[in-house]
Formats: C-alpha cells, structure tokens, sequence
C-alpha cells in the first residue's frame, strides 16, 4: 500500500506525531510520500492523510477531491469535525483495515463570464455571498426556479449536509447528519424577522445575486474568498462527484456533537 500526506502549517512539519504515524505505517508495510499540489500525486495511491485541523482538510480536499482519492484527516488543530482522527490510533486502524470510505456531498459553484483568478469552484462547506462594507446586503434567491423573498442581511450561504456544523451552524441554521441528501440555505444577521434557515433537497439548483449601495459583496468558497461585483449571478449545485472521506471504525457524529459542542449538556443529564 501507498499513502501520500499533506501538511499546510510550516509549524507541523517536523512534529513527533507525525513522524510517529509515518514510522508505525512504514515498519507495517506502506510506504508515504508527500503531496504539495494535484500533481504529486502517485499513481496507486490508496489515501491521503490530511495532518491539521478543519483548514487544512479544506485545502487538502481541493488537492484530490476530482481525482477520487479518499482523505483522512488527522487532527492536530482544535476542533476537528472534517478531521476527526486521533493521531494516537490512525497508524494502526490503516493497517488492520479498520476503514471504510464515506461519501460527502460537494457544492458546485457557477459564477457566469466573471472572471476569477485560481477559482475552483467547489465546496464542501458552504458557499456564502458577504457584506463586505458597513452597508446592508440584499441577497435575492430561486430554488429550481423558484424567487424566495429578499433576504437583508450580512449575507446568505448554502451549505451541505457535511458543512451544517460549520458556518451554517453558527449563523442559526440546522445540524444534519453528513449523509443526508439536503442543502441548507442559511443568511447570516438577518434584519428580516421572518426569513429563517431553509432546508431544501441536494438535487435543487439553487441561484443568488446580491445587492449593496457599495457596490462589492465577498463570495467565499470554504476558507477562499474573493470581492466581487453585486449583480452577479452565482448558481450552486451538487457537484456530481464525491469528497471520499476515509472514516477510521464506526461513524462517531453523535458523539463529536457531545464531545465538541457539548450538545445537550445538561445537569439532568449527568448520568447518560
């Protein structure tokens, strides 16, 4: 077997555990190698390690995403939802087996004749259209279609199932299981007090446009961001391929809830 890792912090590249991992999975028979851009990678490559927190697997997802090749993200950052691997265990449950590759939803992102430098346009979060002044953003939205009213806010995303516990989450929007085939239409500070997040079905094409007396709106793409003119046109979609993500035994995303968010922390619920 040959794996190829991926480190995005000058301050990890000579950190213990991960020479650690390299020297466990060496001694068990699989050779590493390291992957700076799309172009490193090997062929015969069965996986990726992501070594970082979620950022890193953001930046790590556009390396292989169009390839195919699954990731694993090991957490070496702070709250670790996309990389949710202990350092102390990924050596050994790659070399038993005890992996399985988990499909997650990616957005696709079209933005017209606008052009962008280094745009890849896809997520696996969210998508988001920004303020990027003082002034209020109006962000006008169809779903398949269909105008929802004007939202008025700081701005509006859409996200994956995988990204609800991401900027949606934070903005108000509902937590999804990665594996349930919906987006989320989330705005960001709304002034409309009955405008509220909207779930709607991952086939759904889903078209935004923003307006500013400024003039300029930040569009975002997971940890990318750009200004760009309002009026333009942005649809989103399913990207019609998968992010592979390598999952280490059973899935744990009850319990990341519990142990990160301290989900239902309750003195009541002392005993569970």
């Amino acid at each position: 077997m040959k794996i190829g890792y991926y480190i995005k912090k000058a301050a990890l590249e000579n950190d213990s555990r991960i020479e650690d991992i390299l020297a466990q999975l060496e001694r068990g028979g699989v050779a590493s190698y390291r992957i700076r851009c799309c172009s490193c990678v090997q062929p015969g490559t069965a996986m990726m390690l992501s070594f970082g927190g979620d950022g890193t697997f953001l930046s790590a997802a556009h390396i292989v995403a169009e390839a195919g090749l699954p990731i694993l993200g090991v957490n070496l950052g702070r709250m670790g939802f996309l990389a949710a691997n202990k350092p102390g265990t990924v050596a050994g449950d790659i070399l038993s087996g005890a992996w399985t590759v988990e499909n997650l939803d990616m957005l696709k992102v079209d933005c017209g004749n606008l052009n962008i430098p280094d745009f890849w346009p896809y997520a696996v979060n969210e998508l988001s259209l920004h303020r990027d002044t003082a002034e209020m953003l109006g962000v006008d939205v169809q779903v398949d279609g269909k105008p929802l009213p004007t939202y008025w806010a700081d701005g509006v995303l859409v996200a994956t199932s995988a990204g609800s516990t991401a900027y949606s989450l934070s903005a108000g929007g509902p937590i999804c299981l990665p594996a349930a085939p919906v987006h989320l239409i989330t705005p960001v500070a709304p002034h409309n007090l009955n405008l509220r997040p909207l779930v709607v079905p991952a086939e759904s094409r889903i078209r935004l446009s923003g307006k500013s007396r400024s003039g300029r709106m930040l569009l975002t793409l997971d940890n990318r961001s750009w200004s760009v003119p309002c009026g333009t046109v942005v649809t989103v979609e399913s990207a019609g391929f998968p992010l592979k993500r390598v999952q280490l035994g059973e899935s744990a995303f009850i319990e990341a809830l519990k142990s990160r968010f301290f989900w239902g922390q309750d003195v009541r619920n002392a005993s569970e």
